[in-house]
């Protein structure tokens, strides 16, 4: 999702992060957005920890809205894996945000308590915990009243604890989740010193999604998949997406972001240890007339992934 309102930017984000620091809208959309969601279910849910017979990392760099002074930098590392077997899966999250004057470190620890449904299904709840430390320059920023208080002290590396949840169901071929990565937190030092006008700084955002894979030969799989975002100052956001498989080792893909951005993207299944992929956002929003779009790379890691055993290919 993008961070603040395209109708309001002009040529540089400082300005917009002044104005979303006095605006009730300001915290629509606050939670990191990739466009390879689907190869990084962590990133979206607790409950995705476990959710393959093996530990598996991912390594993801996305740089937003390209030429635009202060646009959004992101990077991400997931890492999770079963525990007890097939009855629990834990996970690690680390990522860190850059916005504007704005810079958020979250490190998250995930758990999933997973319970098998039919043969190969399996139903997961989950709980996400972790700390952010939060920084914003507020001195930097471009105002009118000088005097104003709230601009008058920078915020270092404020900690804020942090608690999600989610549900995430999945068989061999179907996946399904609902999860808010942040259902909680504790961020009243940061809400008195930027929010302002509310009690909270750090919203709730829900997530829905789904996706299914079929197969249409013996070396071509189709999996459409879609991700609607909610947040109950902003209106409701969807990702269609739709990538084809090649030969079990070869993704390419495209997806539209309402009111954002048409996306491409593609994976290589280097080996059944590693995965490279790439996506490129083409903005659609008035924010095309200041941007050349945003470049997302990932990197992933499958330890412990017996192609014998495992003869599927990584789906999602």
């Amino acid at each position: 999702m993008q961070r603040t309102n395209p109708m309001r930017l002009r040529h540089t984000l400082p300005l917009i992060a002044a104005m979303a620091m006095s605006m009730p809208a300001a915290h629509a959309q606050q939670e990191l957005m990739v466009s390879q969601y689907m190869f990084n279910g962590l990133f979206l849910n607790p409950a995705y920890a476990g959710s393959h017979p093996y530990i598996s990392a991912s390594l993801l760099h996305r740089e937003q809205w390209l030429n635009v002074d202060g646009a959004p930098r992101t990077s991400l590392l997931g890492i999770d894996g079963p525990f007890l077997g097939d009855k629990m899966g834990l996970g690690f999250t680390l990522a860190h945000d850059a916005i504007g004057v704005s810079r958020d470190l979250e490190m998250a620890g995930h758990y999933a308590y997973r319970l098998r449904t039919g043969a190969n299904g399996h139903l997961a709840f989950g709980l996400k915990a972790g700390i952010s430390l939060y920084s914003a320059r507020l001195s930097d920023l471009v105002y009118w009243d000088e005097q104003d208080p709230l601009y008058q002290q920078n915020i270092s590396n404020a900690v804020v604890g942090k608690f999600g949840f989610g549900v995430y169901w999945h068989d061999d071929r179907s996946f399904i989740g609902l999860s808010v990565p942040t259902i909680y937190a504790a961020d009243g030092r940061i809400a008195t010193k930027v929010a302002d006008v509310r009690e909270r700084y750090y919203e709730q955002h829900f997530y829905l999604y789904t996706g299914h894979v079929f197969t249409l030969s013996e070396d071509v799989d189709l999996k459409p998949s879609v991700l609607v975002k909610y947040q109950q100052h902003a209106p409701a956001e969807v990702d269609l997406n739709c990538n084809v498989l090649y030969k079990e080792r070869f993704w390419l893909g495209a997806g539209y972001r309402t009111g954002d951005a048409i996306v491409g993207m593609v994976e290589y299944q280097v080996s059944p240890m590693f995965r490279v992929g790439y996506a490129y956002d083409m903005t659609t929003s008035r924010l095309r007339d200041y941007t050349h779009g945003s470049h997302e790379v990932m990197l992933g890691i499958d330890l412990g992934r017996d192609p014998i055993k495992i003869k599927t290919p990584r789906y999602f």
